[in-house]
């Protein structure tokens, strides 16, 4: 199920890389629209979405690394949200220094890192199950 849910983000985020980055946007800055996103994000974003939903429909190595790359991401996340938001925006926008986030959203960072966190946990408990 988890992998199937997945996939379809993947598959989602590759078809309309666009309107990802214009919700991120919307929810978690402040003053949206007023940055420039470098070049390289929405290609990067398309090409992330191909390879997560590609990697989903195989239950493999791959997908128990994708899986734990998330829960390390997301643990990162919860733990550090504010260390995240500096990362993000350096990394993200040509002009960082002009972009504002939503602090109303932090807690909203917390929980998509612990949604992060318990997604990973649960698909490493099931592949240890299975054996």
């Amino acid at each position: 199920m988890i992998r199937t849910v997945v996939g379809a983000l993947g598959a989602v985020t590759a078809l309309f890389p666009d309107e990802i980055v214009d919700l991120f946007e919307k929810l978690m800055i402040a003053n949206s629209g007023e940055g420039t996103v470098r070049g390289w994000v929405r290609p990067a974003i398309r090409s992330e979405g191909v390879l997560i939903a590609g990697i989903s429909l195989f239950d493999g190595r791959a997908y128990a690394w994708l899986m734990n790359l998330t829960g390390v991401f997301g643990a990162i996340v919860l733990l550090f949200p504010d260390l995240y938001r500096r990362f993000a925006t350096a990394f993200l926008y040509e002009r960082p220094e002009s972009m504002e986030w939503n602090e109303r959203f932090r807690s909203g960072i917390r929980a998509i890192g612990a949604l992060y966190v318990l997604l990973a946990a649960k698909t490493y408990r099931e592949r240890h199950n299975d054996t």
